[in-house]
C-alpha cells in the first residue's frame, strides 16, 4: 500500500471521525426537527438552502487554494467550522439559529472539499489516483457506519433526547480537527497562478477548462441530474411496509458494502481504466433503480443496496480521480470545486424531480426515468477519448 502515504491515511481518519459526527445527526435531523413543530416544508428549504451554500462556495474556495498554492488552511477551517456547528442546536431552536447552525456545516463543506482533494491528488499519480480517492472514500464511508450506529443506540436507550446528541456529535467533529494539524502540506511546484477578473466568480474555470474536463464533467452532470437523494431509496423500503429499524439498518449496511469495496475498486480502476470501472459503476446503478421499481422483496432489496454499494464505490472517488488526471496540477482544488459544486446543484434540482415524477406516476416511474438516463450517460462517456495533460 506505498500509494497511501501518511498524508493520506491522516486526512482519511480526518473524514472518518467527521462523517461519524456528521452520520450521527443526518438521521436524526428530520426527527428532531419534526419533534420541536417544524413543517416538513420547513425541513426542506432548510435542506435545500444549506446545501447550496456548500455547492456554491466548493469551486470559489478550490480556487482560492489553487491560487495561494496553499491547502492546509482551508482543510484546517473548513473542519472547523463544521465541527463547531455540531453543538449549536443543542443550546437553541429558534429557526434563525438552525439554518445559521446547518448554513455554518455546509460552508465547512465547501471551504474545505477542493483543497482538501487537491491535497490527495497532490499526495498520488495518476497511475495511483482512483486507490488514493477510493482509500479515502473507504474511510469516509466508515465514518457513515459508525455515525448512524451510534445514533441509533443512543436513541434507543435514550429516545426524545435529541440535544445530548448534538452535543456528543462534536467530540468526533474536535478530533478530526486536531487531526488535521499533523498533516504536512507539501511544496507545490508550478508557475504562479495569474488572477484574472472573473477568476474568482463560481463558475469561471469552467470557461477557460480543457475540453477533456468539460466532456467528462458534463456526463457527470447529466446524471447528477436525475441521481436523486438515497432519501428516495429508504421511502421506497418504507411504501413497501418495512419499518424504520430495517431501513435504517440496510442503510448502514449499504455504507459498509460501499466502505469496504471503495479501496480494492479504486485499486482495480488503476490496473484497468477509470473510464471503464466508471460506466461499469453506472450500469449497475442503471439495475439497481430497476429493481426498486418493481420488488417488494426484502431479501432483494438486501441485493439491490449490495450492488448499490458497489456502483458508490466505482463512481464517487473515481469520478475525481478522473478529472484530476485531465488537468493540469496548478488547477486541481479549482477543477474538483467547480465540479462539485455544480455537482450540489445539480442534486438538489435531482430530487426536486424525483419527488414530482413520484407524485405525479408513482415510484416506479421515478426510479425508471433515472434507470435510462443512466444508461444514455453511460454511452455518451464510451465515446469520449481523453488525454492527460
Amino acid at each position: 500500500m506505498k500509494a497511501i502515504t501518511k498524508t493520506v491515511w491522516v486526512l482519511s481518519f480526518v473524514s472518518f471521525f467527521t462523517d461519524i459526527a456528521s452520520e450521527m445527526l443526518y438521521p436524526v435531523m428530520p426527527l428532531f426537527l419534526s419533534h420541536i413543530g417544524y413543517s416538513a416544508i420547513f425541513i426542506g428549504l432548510l435542506e435545500g438552502l444549506a446545501e447550496a451554500v456548500a455547492g456554491l462556495t466548493k469551486g470559489y474556495f478550490g480556487r482560492q487554494s489553487d491560487l495561494v498554492g496553499r491547502r492546509l488552511p482551508f482543510v484546517q477551517i473548513g473542519y472547523a467550522l463544521s465541527a463547531i456547528s455540531k453543538p449549536m442546536m443543542a443550546f437553541f431552536i429558534h429557526p434563525l439559529w438552525i439554518f445559521s447552525a446547518r448554513t455554518l456545516d455546509r460552508l465547512g463543506k465547501g471551504v474545505r472539499t477542493g483543497a482538501r482533494d487537491g491535497l490527495l491528488s497532490d499526495e498520488s499519480q495518476p497511475a495511483t489516483r482512483a486507490r488514493v480517492f477510493g482509500f479515502h472514500r473507504s474511510m469516509d464511508t466508515l465514518g457513515a457506519v459508525l455515525g448512524p450506529t451510534i445514533a441509533l443506540v443512543y436513541l434507543y436507550y435514550n429516545p426524545n433526547n435529541y440535544q445530548v446528541l448534538f452535543l456528543l456529535a462534536f467530540a468526533p467533529g474536535l478530533i478530526s480537527l486536531c487531526l488535521t494539524f499533523i498533516i504536512k502540506e507539501k511544496k507545490r511546484i508550478g508557475l504562479p497562478l495569474v488572477r484574472d477578473k472573473r477568476g474568482f466568480a463560481f463558475g469561471a474555470y469552467w470557461r477557460k477548462s480543457p475540453q477533456a474536463y468539460k466532456k467528462i464533467v458534463s456526463g457527470f452532470l447529466l446524471f447528477a441530474l436525475f441521481n436523486s437523494s438515497d432519501v428516495f431509496l429508504l421511502l421506497r423500503m418504507k411504501e413497501a411496509g418495512f419499518s424504520d429499524t430495517i431501513v435504517i439498518g440496510i442503510y448502514i449496511f449499504y455504507n459498509l458494502v460501499f466502505a469496504l469495496l471503495a479501496y480494492p475498486i479504486g485499486l482495480l480502476a488503476d490496473k484497468v481504466g477509470l473510464k471503464k470501472i466508471y460506466i461499469l459503476g453506472l450500469i449497475i446503478f442503471a439495475l439497481v433503480y430497476t429493481g426498486f421499481s418493481i420488488t417488494d422483496n426484502a431479501y432483494v432489496f438486501v441485493l439491490l443496496f449490495v450492488l448499490y454499494g458497489f456502483y458508490a464505490a466505482a463512481t464517487e472517488g473515481i469520478s475525481k480521480a478522473w478529472i484530476s488526471n485531465v488537468v493540469d496540477n496548478e488547477n486541481i482544488a479549482t477543477a474538483i470545486g467547480t465540479y462539485s459544486g455544480y455537482q450540489s446543484i445539480a442534486a438538489m434540482i435531482a430530487s426536486s424531480v424525483c419527488g414530482l415524477l413520484w407524485y405525479s406516476f408513482g415510484s416506479a416511474a421515478a426510479f425508471l426515468v433515472t434507470a435510462i438516463i443512466a444508461i444514455i450517460v453511460a454511452f455518451y462517456l464510451s465515446r469520449i477519448r481523453y488525454t492527460m495533460p
